[in-house]
């Protein structure tokens, strides 16, 4: 599939953009960063949805949830090994030069951590809790939010957590 470069100059600012503001990074490599760019438009293309372009998607959205960008394993990623999967998220410390990036293992398929879900009723709570599953963002109210405010999931990336 061809994809032009203003367009993945377009979607890397946004991306940029929209890390910086929650407290995240881009890879500075920039030649390796928009070829991982590259590959979120051509899965967009292929799937309908940005799924992680270092990972074999299935094509169907239900079950490639976790990793769409930012996927469900960015977060323990970056605090484990200093970058996402990918590499397209990286920690300060690889930004500035202190720390090198590095392979790390995959995540997924692991058994991830069990959270327990309280029905609404046992909690006394006058609103479900729904959590994020990428960043682990909470707040309380009758459907989860469209959009994480914190890491930009969509609603779909949010689990009842109470």
């Amino acid at each position: 599939m061809m994809v032009g470069e203003e367009e993945v100059q377009t979607l890397y600012e946004i991306l940029n953009r929209e890390a910086e503001t929650s407290g995240y990074h881009l890879n500075p490599d920039r030649e390796f960063t928009e070829y991982l760019v590259k590959g979120l438009i051509v899965n967009e293309r292929r799937y309908g949805y940005r799924a992680c372009p270092c990972r074999l998607a299935s094509g169907v959205k239900a079950e490639d949830l976790d990793i769409i960008c930012p996927c469900d394993y960015r977060d323990s990623d970056l605090n484990e090994y200093g970058q996402c999967y990918c590499g397209l998220y990286v920690t300060e410390e690889i930004l500035k030069g202190k720390k090198e990036a590095g392979s790390i293992p995959e995540r997924r398929g692991q058994t991830a951590r069990e959270v327990k879900v309280i029905a609404e009723e046992d909690a006394g709570l006058p609103y479900p809790v729904w959590r994020c599953k990428v960043c682990g963002y909470l707040c309380a109210r009758d459907m989860p939010p469209e959009v994480c405010p914190i890491c930009k999931a969509s609603k779909e990336r949010f689990e009842r957590f109470i």
